[in-house]
């Protein structure tokens, strides 16, 4: 055989009880696995894996790498954690399908997200269409030197909603006409057609929030003919949550498709305890046959735009027109009322707390001192109202700024992981000075955190809701466990160390305990070091 693992402790993905095994690797995918006294394949190359643990590689079911895969070819934030796929196009918003207009209108709306807004020349935005993107994910670095052209790890695409809404109708808060919608139906079936696993919406983000019902649920059923799944970041994670969650449910269950909840969190301080109000929503739909999964990171602050933040009407238009508005003084205090006293549904409908609200990240320099301080600190630094700093801030850093919010309760974090229905998906932004550490810690802090230190989950069932799960819902049907046939990719990690190095103070400090990752094979990650393979390609809708 081309590799064999030595005496490692399988996780197969199943949850069942792991075991002591040898597995052998031929053309990129698991030929043999030997168990104790049967006999030993041999190799080409032998890896002695004992005291290490040998699971599926991880599926991030929630990512940020549109533009980071093309930008990076190491991408080491995801591939030292063990992830081997991730899905993208998520919360309604992404780069296809395009027109040139609404490219340019996308780059400065989730440039905070991604970096690369409009006059950024580093990427080459020679795609429009979706099939467009996949194929140039999967020759993103030929040519320059790498072992094999592609990418850092596998790549998954969801159409994003907002983003043909965009394209279709523009950034207008109304109903799409009969032209539009059959428009959007016809790009979403293209995008399907041309590899897409579903379809996302961000319905707290603009224009995708503007979708009535009726819109969403034909979008579905376009969707559900492709034997794909819906992604919805509801319309609230904060005081319309379970009506949200309620809403989402319905909307898929009219249209006859699967769906999975994105980042399935019940955070604000309206929601504290409420998580098993959830699930017994969840469990109640799915003992009435709904097709129904989710993903959640394992912490508790969220992470997102500070433009984000504002109130749908004055997202109407687009980047340019929400500018506007905040450079009039009048408009701009409509907005501070909505923000601080009625609450916008930019904020979940819940009032705004300056003091939750820490900068994460700024597109321009000269704003950096603000990064790493909340709205509130920074207004009281200036001695001003936390609104002016805000509103200072969007202006000059051109609506790039993101942030993260600290409204999440530890209790639903580990109730909602538990369910049966779970995966992990670290919603990871990559840009900024002090990201997220979710982005480059989500996995190895399930491994280490909720199942080793906190037995919130054995590990078994901890690596069954990061591998087979996923790949189920996504309809991989030779990935996401560890099994005769299966593709190789694969992560070795140490059961007893494993752990995120990533924190809120240093959030890009690489995770411990994860010595090999394997994609088709071929080592990413050999010795806790990245290596010069590019293994990873699109992932792609079959059937």
């Amino acid at each position: 055989m081309d590799l064999v693992i030595r005496d490692a402790r399988v996780i197969d993905g199943t949850g069942g009880p792991s075991y002591r095994a040898d597995v052998g690797i031929e053309d990129g995918r698991i030929a043999a696995i030997r168990r104790e006294g049967e006999p030993r394949p041999s190799g080409a190359r032998v890896v002695d894996a004992a005291g290490l643990a040998l699971s599926p590689g991880f599926i991030d079911m929630h990512a940020h790498s549109d533009l980071a895969l093309l930008r990076d070819p190491e991408h080491t934030a995801k591939a030292a954690q063990g992830v081997t796929l991730e899905v993208i196009g998520q919360d309604g918003l992404s780069y296809a399908p395009v027109d040139d207009t609404t490219l340019a209108q996308v780059r400065q709306a989730i440039t905070g997200w991604n970096g690369s807004a409009p006059g950024d020349t580093t990427i080459d935005f020679d795609w429009r269409t979706v099939g467009e993107y996949l194929d140039r994910l999967d020759r993103a670095f030929e040519g320059q030197g790498f072992d094999g052209g592609g990418i850092a790890v596998n790549a998954a695409y969801l159409v994003p909603q907002g983003t043909v809404r965009m394209y279709a109708v523009g950034w207008d808060d109304r109903p799409a006409t009969d032209a539009e919608l059959a428009r959007m139906k016809r790009l979403v079936a293209e995008s399907m057609e041309q590899g897409a696993v579903g379809m996302s919406s961000g319905l707290t983000y603009t224009p995708g929030m503007y979708a009535a019902d009726s819109e969403l649920t034909e979008l579905c059923r376009v969707v559900a003919g492709y034997d794909g799944y819906y992604c919805p970041h509801h319309r609230s994670y904060g005081a319309g949550a379970l009506q949200a969650y309620e809403e989402m449910v319905t909307l898929t269950r009219d249209a006859g498709c699967a769906l999975h909840l994105a980042h399935a969190t019940m955070n604000f301080g309206v929601n504290k305890g409420r998580a098993p109000e959830l699930l017994t929503l969840l469990d109640e739909a799915l003992a009435s046959g709904a097709d129904i999964s989710l993903d959640t990171y394992p912490y508790t602050p969220g992470c997102t735009t500070l433009v984000a933040m504002l109130p749908s009407w004055a997202g109407e238009g687009g980047p340019d027109a929400i500018l506007e508005r905040l450079r009039d003084e009048a408009t701009a205090e409509r907005i501070r009322h909505h923000m601080e006293v009625i609450g916008a549904d930019g904020c979940h409908g819940v009032p705004i707390e300056w003091d939750t609200i820490e900068i994460s990240g700024v597109s321009t320099p000269g704003l950096a001192d603000h990064v790493g301080r909340t709205v509130a600190d920074s207004a009281a630094r200036a001695g001003e109202a936390p609104w002016t700093t805000a509103r200072r801030l969007l202006i000059e850093d051109g609506l790039g700024s993101t942030i993260l919010q600290h409204v999440g309760h530890e209790e639903n974090v580990r109730q909602i992981m538990r369910h049966r229905v779970h995966t992990g998906g670290s919603d990871g932004i990559l840009q900024g000075a002090k990201p997220h550490p979710r982005a480059y810690g989500t996995f190895p802090h399930y491994l280490g955190r909720y199942a080793r230190e906190l037995g919130v989950l054995t590990l078994e069932e901890c690596v069954a809701h990061l591998t087979a799960r996923p790949a189920a819902r996504l309809r991989l049907p030779d990935r996401g466990l560890v099994r005769e046939g299966y593709r190789a990719d694969l992560v070795l990690f140490d059961p007893d160390t494993v752990a995120a190095g990533s924190t809120f103070e240093a959030p890009r400090t690489p995770p411990v305990g994860i010595p090999h990752v394997l994609i088709d094979g071929r080592f990413v990650i050999e010795d806790g070091r990245r290596t010069h393979v590019l293994a990873g390609r699109s992932v792609r809708r079959t059937g």
